[in-house]
């Protein structure tokens, strides 16, 4: 196998106070066939918790053929959380302290885009996950999730509204969906990815909040906490959502039995959602999401407390609750994903690729019929907590870090 070599180029910019940093992968990696390289993750897992299925975990590891270069945009971003393209191939980000930016093709970032409103900043809260409207070319309208303060507590509520003409604010702003009940338990596991699913309306993750208290929630169909939603543009329950036949369901329900889903994509050739997942110590997720299915959390998981406790029978499998497609035991804490769909690197097609924090690395996921055949750490030597990443309209990928770091990754 022949090794990665990088070199740095660092260019100054007169417009923007970060340095651009270019990460060249000068020796192409070893082709995925046939190489029968090893799982990435060779760490001592949580527990001897055993996967339901063949290749379900630390499945065999595969490198991109292709070179490619990792170019350091900007490192000016404050605690980035989400980012999306305009049609124009900007990139529209969230800071997590409640503003707003646009970021130009060569990093070079907007003043903060006023007119949001307040976002409770405690803990993983603030201002989260964002996508734009389809018809933005002409209506201008974008869309993000926030923690909220409200009566009792604090919640998952999502907004609506205009970016101007001038670009400095957001007008008209509605919040258009809370996610019941508020919960005043700290701030933890809010979810917060939103996007538009092929049918026009709005897929939205929201966690249980992590507490002992608002943890069985996640598996109440009169309860918000722990699920992803379908909404209409206006926060109404989508037409076609699944019938959950318990007393009192809501009909915004998508899913349910989830944790803490930070990350939310549309499979380029399905069209079916695809998430992930933060579990406990060990256990976290990549899911892919059917209407009206049960994930099991925390009746099943394959994770334990952060105490080293078992959660509740330290079961991992239950009739009726689905399994994950991948799961992590260490953690890499996955947030934002996405399908690769570009012909910028076309051995990518369909690869599925995960922002991970704690494991300071984009995983790559090879897919094939609904299961991962291969994975691979990407960015690893770059020590970044990755939070989101995207496809940009030049068929790069972009990646933001709670460090405020903005990344393109493209074909060298």
């Amino acid at each position: 196998m022949k090794f990665k070599f990088y070199h740095l180029m660092i260019a100054s910019s007169m417009l923007f106070t970060a340095c651009t940093e270019t990460i060249d992968e000068n020796t192409p990696s070893d082709p995925e066939t046939g190489t029968g390289l090893p799982p990435v993750e060779n760490g001592q897992a949580n527990t001897s918790y055993q996967p339901a299925f063949a290749g379900q975990t630390r499945i065999q590891g595969v490198k991109t053929s292709t070179a490619f270069k990792a170019t350091v945009l900007s490192s000016s971003l404050s605690s980035p959380w989400g980012l999306t393209s305009l049609p124009d191939g900007r990139l529209l980000i969230t800071e997590r302290g409640g503003t707003m930016r646009i970021a130009t093709a060569t990093g070079n970032l907007s003043a903060a885009i006023t007119g949001i409103p307040a976002v409770n900043v405690t803990g993983q809260g603030g201002l989260l996950g964002i996508c734009v409207d389809p018809q933005f070319s002409s209506n201008r309208m974008i869309y993000w999730v926030f923690s909220e303060n409200v009566a009792g507590g604090n919640q998952t509520s999502v907004a609506k509204g205009r970016l101007s003409n001038s670009e400095n604010t957001v007008e008209n702003v509605t919040v258009i969906y809370r996610a019941s009940p508020a919960a005043n338990v700290g701030g933890l596991h809010y979810g917060g990815r939103i996007l538009f699913d092929n049918t026009g309306n709005l897929i939205v993750s929201t966690g249980e909040r992590s507490d002992l208290s608002t943890r069985p929630l996640a598996q109440s169909v009169t309860a918000a906490l722990g699920k992803v939603l379908r909404i209409t543009k206006d926060g109404q329950a989508a037409s076609g959502n699944p019938v959950f036949t318990q007393s009192g369901a809501l009909p915004e329900l998508y899913s349910i039995g989830h944790r803490n889903p930070q990350g939310l994509a549309i499979h380029p050739v399905t069209g079916e959602i695809w998430e992930s997942e933060h579990g406990p110590r060990g256990g976290d997720e990549i899911n892919r999401v059917q209407g009206g299915a049960n994930y099991g959390w925390p009746t099943i998981t394959y994770g334990i407390e952060y105490s080293g406790a078992v959660i509740g029978n330290g079961i991992q499998q239950q009739s009726g609750m689905q399994q994950p497609v991948y799961y992590w035991d260490p953690v890499i804490s996955p947030s934002g994903i996405t399908f690769y769909k570009g012909n910028n690197m076309p051995e990518w097609q369909n690869n599925l690729f995960v922002a991970a924090l704690s494991g300071k690395h984009i995983a790559r996921l090879v897919i094939s019929n609904n299961m991962v055949v291969g994975e691979e750490r990407l960015l690893a030597d770059q020590d970044q907590r990755f939070r989101d990443i995207t496809q940009g309209t030049d068929s790069a990928l972009y990646a933001v870090t709670d460090e405020g770091k903005l990344y393109r990754i493209a074909k060298q």
